[in-house]
């Protein structure tokens, strides 16, 4: 491995793991986002907690992160995995930051900022799961969980059917979307109880603003 592909891949990891969430609560209002609503830096908890403008900025600052890094290794690096990894390492940076203590974000956004650059068609594949599931049952969290399981079994069945993905990149896409699976234990726990809340409706956090809810 050359001197710039261990650069590429380190610049990864801290290009995702800057917490922009976090960075813009703080800015707009001086308070800490892991202090308000379920404690997540990611969009989810951003949008219910300051509001839909800043939901969406913050969803595509994550999502613009790990495409960055998974482009900024494609464009410099020579090994087919490369690109792979550098996302991996993105998503891995998100979910456990080093600037803010390693407590990071669940990882969708920035997942589907990496691996729509890398797998398309699966990540597309895995999004598609995820819009059925929220606007059938309106619950994040199961969607994500849905769509990250979607994803890693689609990269596996398109490179065997018809060989478009690097296998190294199939594995690390795995790897990544089984993290993602478990930074929502604690919402899978939720889910058997019955008590994870909605994104809208009657069981939101909105409508019961007293339900601590774990998904952000």
């Amino acid at each position: 491995m050359r001197s710039i592909d261990i650069f590429l891949l380190a610049g990864s990891y801290f290009l995702g793991a800057v917490p922009f969430g976090y960075l813009l609560t703080k800015w707009r209002t001086g308070a800490d986002i892991r202090e308000q609503g379920s404690g997540n830096i990611g969009a989810t908890n951003v949008l219910r907690t300051q509001g839909k403008i800043w939901g969406a900025l913050t969803l595509v600052l994550d999502f613009g992160k790990a495409a960055l890094a998974v482009n900024g290794c494609r464009f410099f690096g020579e090994a087919p995995w490369l690109a792979a990894a550098g996302g991996g390492l993105a998503v891995l940076g998100h979910c456990y930051p080093v600037y803010i203590g390693f407590r990071g974000g669940k990882g969708i956004a920035s997942g589907l900022g990496a691996f729509l650059f890398i797998a398309p068609a699966a990540a597309l594949g895995g999004l598609a799961v995820f819009l059925l599931e929220v606007g059938l049952f309106r619950i994040v969290s199961l969607g994500s969980v849905l769509a990250s399981l979607t994803f890693g079994l689609l990269l596996f069945l398109f490179h065997g059917l018809w060989g478009w993905y690097d296998l190294s990149a199939c594995w690390i896409g795995l790897g990544a979307s089984l993290l993602l699976v478990a930074r929502h234990h604690t919402n899978l726990r939720n889910l058997l109880r019955g008590s994870e809340p909605t994104l809208w409706g009657p069981r939101s956090r909105r409508a019961a603003p007293d339900r601590k809810e774990t998904h952000g």
